[in-house]
């Protein structure tokens, strides 16, 4: 269900499950923005599980990996997803497309993700995890943990009560 205009764009997939819902009203940004769903080379693919809600204002884009978010997620506005720097980081290589690091993102299922937060290439987000607002997040995480910050760090572990 698209609630938003989306852009989908690239050369690459999008494969969606079952009931997947991106944007969201009343939230902010519904008027105001679009969702960017990008698999900008043939090999990169996005993939988005069962009954996974987007809300308004998302940037996902797959370089040339894999970027898999599991089922039953939850993620706030201003969510951006990148597996790519998409350019070289030395200055003489800023511009060499050979000089692009790619890497895959994982996010499990059940993770609950909140507004303005960034994750990016390489991350590995364990099943059932929060990560607070304005996250961004640099480096993998296991299961059921609460993570936040800039650079995340995990803020404790998540038990059944």
């Amino acid at each position: 269900v698209l609630n938003q205009p989306a852009l989908f764009i690239g050369k690459g997939h999008v494969k969606f499950g079952k009931n997947i819902q991106i944007g969201y009203f009343p939230s902010p940004y519904f008027y105001s923005t679009y969702a960017h769903i990008e698999a900008r080379e043939e090999s990169a693919q996005i993939v988005i599980g069962n009954e996974t809600f987007i809300s308004n204002n998302a940037c996902i884009i797959a370089n040339r990996t894999t970027i898999s978010i599991g089922s039953k997620c939850r993620i706030g506005a201003n969510f951006c997803c990148f597996d790519s720097d998409f350019h070289g980081l030395s200055v003489q290589n800023r511009d060499n497309p050979e000089c692009v690091v790619s890497k895959s993102v994982f996010i499990g299922n059940n993770v609950f993700i909140g507004q303005n937060v960034t994750i990016l290439k390489g991350c590995r987000i364990g099943n059932n995890v929060v990560v607070g607002n304005g996250a961004v997040v640099t480096k993998s995480f296991p299961d059921n943990v609460i993570i936040a910050g800039n650079p995340a760090k995990m803020i404790r572990e998540i038990r059944d009560e």
